[in-house]
């Protein structure tokens, strides 16, 4: 059984179940003793726990995240630093991954893989607004709950746009079937490259498939660079060409001709979602030479060329035709006009002239069993209405204005009445008052109004959506009046200043005065659980206010010594590493010292100073080779002497101060260690180490 579930982290997280792996940290399902409620826990894995590249990502993560505040985000609530344990406090999300989804359904409708796309452009969106790019966007990245609502998350490889370039490790990272192909080049990323990645999982929801498979991960970075997607309506054919063209535009390999915000391709979203129909102008030439877009200029111009081309020919196939065939399309056509004249001679010879009757208004059935209209011929169609029932004529023609008139066996166009168009209220929980309105008017909605809620909700942006009369889900006429109610913004208050209280007097005044109460630690000497900062002195009521604790403990340094190898020294040779007289946990190294310019001894500590001797094992002993003094106060260390290779004599341990000699060229002779000292196991690593100085 894991060793964490059935544990309290922190005094208030109850470990409860292992739901999830992942490559740096596992995630459980804890319950919130003080706050009551479910928690997700994320906690770095044991083996990467002093792994600083794994602890780089790891605090990326919880940084990054804990400064997002959206709907379609996971929410951190806690964060822990200690030697002991990493961990992030967030938000329990009860669903499945949308991949786990995109697995079950194989091939998602169109509607479907629009209203999750849009969610997480707007996730990232509001990410990228915060200087943020995700970097490993993919479904396996996002939870998707039981009502439809989308979650992002694992912001375990983000970066802050004005962070430093990427370094040699960072060039590859994200997963390939959806990075994008500046990433998989090793290239400087912006939010474009979230872009394409939304691109490849739109093409992957409308297709059941990865536009790029191969059978190991650099095949397929390559094909990223390099290859063209197959066009996403020749694997599913009732793809929208409009949404295809979204598709293409945010999978393009150039970036200037991708999407250049989350809100710009958004935008044609939902566009598009107004208009299922509409094309972009945006169409890709597929050939030969790269991709490219088409203006509409270009495209009328081509239209008008393939018509003048088409003109062309009928006119030489018609030159070619036999004239026998000409003379006989003649003939057809005479034909067919004197049938239709006769039709209508015939059809004007029967009846008598009557008054156009007035049939607006009337039911349909009882136009029918009327005996003054039994013989007029009625042509229906339909249209939806709210001011005329279900069954009623709402329009005709000729139509009637006391002086028109018609034969009693003529022919009338009526429209009949389906009643009001009656649609289903959409989900718009949690949406931007103006997102939701547009979605509202694409379903047909007219008559709306908008309310404020008597209370802000904190866990809800301000002016987003928090329920709708009649109820979400249920269905109602489009004319009908549907109420919007949004949460308003809340009011800005003074925060108390609660800078030297204790955590206990700081939480009791600030949650009193209607706030949330959130900590870090800080090392300090100060006393333990002593407030040194907050985060605000003005904010709205019900926001959360971070304070910051006293540790109780001053904060360690580390300094790293670099000592130099004797270049002249030939064979492999030991070197063992001494801090005031102990010999250092794991401080031995076996090299051949001409490798290597360097040996970098790393020592951890608070106050003070210790002194560091290297000494090199030989046959006759241990043999002081270079004294170094290390100031923790400072940050710093001195070179007190080096002694040239080889040594002429063992050390003496009360010969190694670090005071200098008289002739500092030439150290004072030294005598071998102690015998307890000599007997000291050769240590086979060749890595860096850390000690912990006293």
């Amino acid at each position: 059984m894991d060793h964490y579930i059935g544990k309290k982290l922190e005094g208030r997280y109850e470990i409860r179940e292992l739901v999830g792996v992942g490559g740096m940290a596992n995630v459980y399902k804890a319950h919130d003793v003080l706050e009551d409620r479910t928690v997700a826990v994320k906690i770095l894995r044991e083996e990467f726990a002093e792994n600083e590249e794994f602890l780089k990502r790891f605090k990326i993560e919880s940084k990054a995240i804990s400064v997002l505040a959206h709907p379609n985000i996971v929410r951190v609530y806690d964060v822990t630093f200690t030697d002991r344990i990493q961990s992030i406090v967030m938000e329990y999300v009860d669903g499945i991954t949308l991949k786990e989804y995109i697995e079950q359904q194989r091939v998602l409708k169109w509607k479907e893989a629009v209203h999750f796309t849009a969610q997480i452009l707007r996730a990232l969106q509001h990410a990228h607004d915060k200087g943020i790019i995700h970097r490993d966007i993919k479904p396996q990245n996002v939870m998707l709950q039981a009502d439809g609502t989308i979650k992002v998350m694992d912001f375990g490889i983000a970066r802050f746009n004005h962070a430093e370039p990427i370094t040699s490790t960072d060039k590859v990272i994200g997963s390939v079937h959806y990075i994008s192909p500046e990433q998989a080049r090793g290239e400087m990323t912006d939010e474009k490259t979230d872009v394409y990645s939304v691109g490849v999982m739109l093409f992957e929801m409308l297709t059941g498939s990865l536009p790029f498979e191969a059978s190991d991960p650099v095949s397929v970075a390559m094909k990223q660079i390099s290859d063209k997607p197959t066009m996403p309506r020749e694997l599913n054919p009732a793809i929208p060409e409009g949404l295809e063209d979204i598709t293409l535009r945010a999978m393009q390999k150039n970036v200037s001709l991708r999407y250049q915000t989350a809100a710009e391709m958004l935008r044609d979203l939902e566009a598009f979602k107004q208009n299922p129909h509409i094309q972009f102008e945006y169409k890709y030439l597929i050939n030969e030479s790269p991709t490219k877009f088409m203006d509409a200029i270009n495209k009328s111009k081509q239209n008008a060329a393939l018509t003048e081309e088409k003109a062309d020919m009928a006119v030489a196939e018609k030159k070619k035709a036999p004239v026998l065939l000409i003379l006989a399309g003649v003939a057809c056509v005479l034909l067919v006009g004197v049938l239709i004249l006769a039709y209508f001679f015939l059809q004007g010879l029967g009846g008598t002239e009557i008054p156009v009757p007035d049939l607006i208004g009337k039911e349909l059935a009882a136009v029918k069993v009327d005996p003054n209209l039994a013989d007029i011929t009625f042509v229906e169609n339909t249209a939806y209405s709210s001011e005329y029932p279900a069954g009623t004529i709402m329009q005709q023609d000729p139509v009637a204005t006391g002086s028109n008139s018609m034969k009693s066996t003529g022919t009338m166009k009526i429209t009949v009445s389906k009643g009001p168009k009656e649609v289903e209220i959409p989900n718009i929980y949690l949406m931007s008052i103006d997102t939701a309105l547009k979605l509202l008017e694409a379903r047909g909605f007219t008559n709306y109004a908008i309310e404020a809620n008597p209370e802000n909700d904190p866990e809800i942006n301000d002016d987003y959506v928090t329920d709708a009369q009649p109820a979400i889900g249920e269905t109602m006429a489009v004319d009908q009046l549907l109420i919007i109610y949004v949460n308003p913004p809340a009011k800005m208050l003074d925060v108390q200043n609660c800078v030297g209280m204790t955590y206990e007097e700081a939480k009791i005044f600030l949650e009193e005065a209607g706030f949330k109460v959130e900590y870090e630690y800080k090392a300090s000497s100060e006393k333990k659980d002593k407030v040194l900062a907050q985060s605000a002195i003005t904010a709205k009521k019900y926001s959360t206010i971070t304070l910051t604790l006293s540790s109780g403990e001053e904060e360690s340094v580390n300094v790293t010594v670099s000592v130099p190898m004797p270049q002249e020294a030939t064979g492999s040779h030991t070197f063992h590493a001494y801090v005031d007289g102990v010999m250092m946990e794991g401080g031995t190294l076996t090299c051949y010292p001409s490798d290597r310019a360097t040996w970098n001894v790393s020592l951890t500590g608070k106050t003070g100073s210790v002194t560091l001797v290297i000494r090199i094992e030989t046959e006759d002993g241990l043999f002081a080779y270079a004294n170094f003094t290390v100031d923790f106060d400072k940050e710093t260390y001195t070179e007190n002497w080096v002694k040239e290779f080889p040594p002429e004599e063992p050390s003496h341990p009360e010969e190694e101060s670090s005071a200098p000699n008289e002739n500092p060229s030439l150290p004072e002779e030294e005598s071998s260690l102690p015998e307890e000292d000599s007997s000291l196991p050769v240590g086979e690593e060749e890595s860096e180490f850390i000690s912990e100085a006293a």
